[in-house]
């Protein structure tokens, strides 16, 4: 999961150009990364994207690269699904 918010110069693009969140996610795409889904917030976070990625390296420098053009801040987190966190601990997973 990705949550990004919007820099003033970021705005200022979206506000001229609102596909571009389109142009982005093709370019998240490039790298890699498929984009699951995407939600505009209100709040503290202007965006959360899930994505699918093959490694958090791959997600590391989806975030830098987007990061780097200044328009925008990002906040990662990976996602466990349910029934793998019910499974990882009938495992034992974390016990000695």
């Amino acid at each position: 999961m990705m949550l990004s918010t919007l820099g003033p110069d970021g705005s200022a693009r979206l506000r001229e150009s609102p596909d571009r969140l389109r142009e982005v996610s093709g370019e998240v795409e490039a790298m890699g990364v498929k984009v699951l889904a995407q939600y505009a917030l209100l709040g503290q976070w202007d965006f959360l994207n899930i994505l699918e990625a093959p490694d958090a390296a791959t997600v590391a420098k989806v975030a830098t690269t987007l990061a780097a053009r200044g328009t925008l801040k990002t906040m990662t987190l990976p996602i466990v699904e349910i029934d793998d966190l019910i499974a990882a601990l009938e495992d034992g997973v974390g016990t000695d």
